[in-house]
């Protein structure tokens, strides 16, 4: 597989943050410590299922004190239409507690002190820095995984060398956004078992060899002529 050269990088996120000007994260949060506990929630597990399951939690819990002062029973029940759910509010109930103790109830802006809290792993950490703190974090998951692999945009065979070459490969001026733009994309569009390369902004610039639509039928007009269409919030993962 050909490197992307760098003007072909540029032109890839170009077009990404043109078809989605202000991208935003699908999970529900109404503060970073909210954020937190949804990331947590959302492991091996849908947004849309976590979204579901968080207002309830959220209401009658949306601070640390509130979540320990609830306490593990009740939590679990309150998300028990999530996957691994016993051992989520084992987490949640955890994390709450040493971000009291630690941390005067706070989440700190820190991927170190993030990781070390029951349930949060560097994905995790990542998009808590990214989305609650603004950092130009790129938290990979399984699909930007597959996107940044299959279009041999970043090329890695673990989430963390991936993490790095697109950390590498990005410009500074899309690298706030990159992590939205590629999960979205890889949602959407690249995805896992039929990619939709008919609606790809960037199926040109792509070197996935088995496009679902022919090689020669691709063409590079300019990205808002060939935008995504409108996808329902759901996963594949």
């Amino acid at each position: 597989m050909k490197r992307f050269s760098k003007r072909n990088i540029a032109e890839f996120y170009r077009r990404l943050a043109e078809s989605r000007p202000i991208p935003r994260s699908e999970l529900e949060y109404i503060s970073p410590y909210t954020l937190l506990v949804a990331v947590v929630l959302s492991a091996q597990a849908t947004d849309v299922g976590v979204n579901k399951a968080t207002p309830a939690l959220f209401a009658l819990a949306d601070t640390p004190e509130k979540m320990v002062a609830l306490g593990e029973e009740r939590v679990a029940e309150l998300i028990r239409t999530i996957g691994l759910y016993r051992t989520k509010a084992r987490n949640i109930v955890a994390l709450s507690r040493l971000l009291l103790e630690r941390h005067g109830g706070e989440v700190p802006p820190d991927r170190e002190a993030l990781q070390a809290l029951p349930g949060v792993g560097r994905k995790t950490a990542n998009v808590v820095l990214n989305v609650a703190f603004e950092e130009p974090r790129i938290a990979v998951d399984t699909h930007i995984f597959r996107v940044a692999n299959r279009t041999g945009l970043a090329p890695g065979k673990t989430p963390h060398a991936v993490e790095l070459a697109l950390e590498a490969c990005t410009p500074a001026q899309y690298r706030l956004h990159a992590h939205h733009w590629l999960i979205l994309h890889g949602r959407y569009v690249c995805r896992a078992r039929k990619p939709d390369c008919a609606a790809c902004v960037v199926a040109d610039l792509c070197q996935y060899q088995a496009k679902t639509i022919p090689v020669e039928a691709i063409a590079s007009p300019p990205a808002a002529a060939r935008k995504p269409r409108q996808a329902t919030p759901a996963s594949s993962d």
